[in-house]
């Protein structure tokens, strides 16, 4: 099954995710794309599935300005803070 966030792309999950990882690129899509995809569109249990605490906190800065929801992006910025005071929660 798509996911929903992939509503107007001609990929399927598999290769969202091989784009998500960097293990792939197709044209525009890269993985700063698919970050933001996935940030602007995706509940947050699956942003954390797919990106990981550890890659939100380290590359928020570069993908905050893709994520088009302002709320989306006031909510990442409180989980991206949170993550840099308590790095226990990169682990687990």
């Amino acid at each position: 099954m798509k996911p929903f966030w992939l509503w107007d792309c001609d990929l399927d999950e598999k290769e969202f995710e091989a784009i998500l990882s960097g293990r792939v690129q197709k044209g525009r899509f890269n993985q700063d794309w698919a970050a933001a995809r996935l940030l602007d569109y995706a509940p947050y249990p699956d942003i954390l599935r797919l990106l990981g605490a550890k890659a939100i906190k380290e590359k928020w800065p570069i993908w905050r300005g893709r994520v088009r929801s302002a709320s989306r992006r006031r909510g990442l910025d409180f989980l991206a803070g949170y993550l840099a005071k308590h790095p226990e929660k990169l682990h687990g």
